[in-house]
């Protein structure tokens, strides 16, 4: 979603780096740059102009200008400025009480309905027991998919059909929840084309009724500009206590984020990244702040691993590397635990320094390649999988046919396989020429 800003406050601040001294000048035509940045970006301005002023008043200090290393400390005091800006890290504070009412609420069409299944997974995952109360009666649809959401996750939906009270639904979903057991329970109610004043007194009597300890914002990190008025309203109505993003795996600009955090006051608690239901982030401010700024999230990337990959295949697949016995086999699988992570743009930007290098790669052709790949080895037997070198011209044929590939699309993946082992071999007898070179190639990318 950051990615243009990004682009452009890195390249803002690569014309910085190498100075051995800073001007005033050059601080303001950096600060320039800055605000056409985050203005390009849906900020809203008067969140520019305070972030802007904010960074030149210190960018022209002396801890800037006494510096050996004046633009890296002007990127540091930007990386400071935004994390302050995007607020605290993101946490649910659902105290002693049981259950623990959770209230989403937001404009229709902002992923309202599957961020109650993604929270509901995720709070499964800290060992809570969640209930889902289904309490958009005017979109049957909504009701639904809830249903559907929780058959798929194995957890229980409260509904009582399109047409009940939302007010009665929810009161009646919290009893319910005391009975079964549930330690918390998440609220969905109706989605909204446009503030309406009917619709927000349903919400308010809602709140009432059933006290929740967080009224969330589901936030469309698309809507631009007019986020801030949207968070804005609901806050003045319900007085909502966090944030929740949607949708920043897109194209959006990303500007929604910091503005209505800036605004309103209000924390991000969560960020949607992708339509999986596994695909919901705890909001750090740190962490965001250095992906923009094209400095990685190695931390984020380390949590999906623990979270995603089978860690003692992952250990095993290492010693089988290291040893020399790594196969065709090991490759599928270490491939299939990779893909786990999330797309391979999102991954290449968690690493430092890769985002930049992968500007040049047509991520959508790696996709297919991998794809590729995969079909290629699962068109094997596990004979040839385990013994690559009895691969002749007939059983290359055959692999070709039944992974509509080609025999050259295999020779090429059997030579890049080849070049691994020999490049770990190099590495066991100290001999390699550093892991640099396992990066080469179409298929070592």
């Amino acid at each position: 979603m950051f990615e243009s800003l990004g682009s452009r406050l890195q390249t803002v601040f690569d014309n910085l780096q190498g100075r051995g001294k800073l001007t005033e000048e050059d601080v303001d035509k950096a600060m320039r740059e800055v605000r056409l940045a985050l203005l390009e970006a849906d900020v809203n301005f008067r969140v520019v102009k305070d972030f802007v002023k904010r960074v030149r008043e210190r960018s022209v200090g002396q801890e800037v200008m006494r510096s050996l290393t004046p633009g890296q400390q002007v990127v540091k005091i930007v990386h400071d400025e935004l994390m302050t800006t995007l607020g605290e890290p993101g946490r649910l504070n659902l105290g002693m009480q049981s259950p623990a009412v959770i209230m989403l609420v937001g404009l229709q069409g902002a992923g309202k309905t599957t961020m109650a299944g993604k929270l509901a997974l995720h709070l499964r995952r800290q060992g809570r027991r969640p209930l889902m109360v289904g309490a958009d009666v005017y979109r049957p649809a909504a009701i639904n998919q809830l249903v559907t959401l929780g058959k798929q996750l194995d957890i229980p939906v409260y509904h009582e059909g399109t047409d009940a009270n939302p007010v009665d639904v929810c009161v009646n979903g919290v009893r319910q929840a005391k009975a079964q057991g549930a330690t918390t329970v998440i609220l969905d109610t109706a989605g909204r084309l446009n503030i309406d004043e009917m619709k927000m007194d349903e919400i308010k009597a809602i709140k009432a009724q059933t006290e929740p300890i967080e009224t969330l914002l589901v936030a469309d990190a698309m809507t631009g500009q007019e986020a801030v008025r949207v968070a804005t309203d609901f806050n003045n109505a319900v007085a909502i206590t966090g944030l929740i993003m949607t949708k920043i795996d897109g194209d959006a600009r990303g500007g929604a984020a910091i503005s209505m955090r800036e605004v309103t006051g209000v924390p991000i608690k969560f960020l949607g990244t992708g339509e999986k239901l596994d695909a919901i982030e705890l909001f750090h401010p740190d962490r965001l702040a250095s992906r923009i700024l094209g400095m990685g999230d190695v931390l984020t990337l380390i949590e999906r691993a623990q979270q995603e990959m089978d860690q003692e295949e992952a250990q095993k697949a290492g010693q089988r590397l290291m040893s020399g016995e790594f196969n065709l086999d090991d490759f599928l699988k270490q491939m299939q635990q990779i893909k786990k992570l999330g797309p391979l743009g999102q991954i290449l930007d968690m690493i430092p320094g890769m985002n930049q290098m992968s500007k040049d790669v047509d991520l959508s052709n790696a996709e297919k390649d991998i794809k590729r790949i995969e079909a290629i080895i699962q068109s094997m037997t596990p004979y040839e999988r385990r013994n690559p070198k009895v691969l002749k011209r007939s059983r290359k044929l055959r692999i070709a046919a039944g992974s509509g590939t080609s025999v050259q699309e295999i020779n090429e993946l059997l030579k890049q396989f080849r070049d691994m082992q020999g490049m770990m071999k190099q590495l066991r007898s100290g001999k390699g020429r550093g892991l640099r070179q396992l990066f080469g190639g179409r298929f070592g990318m």
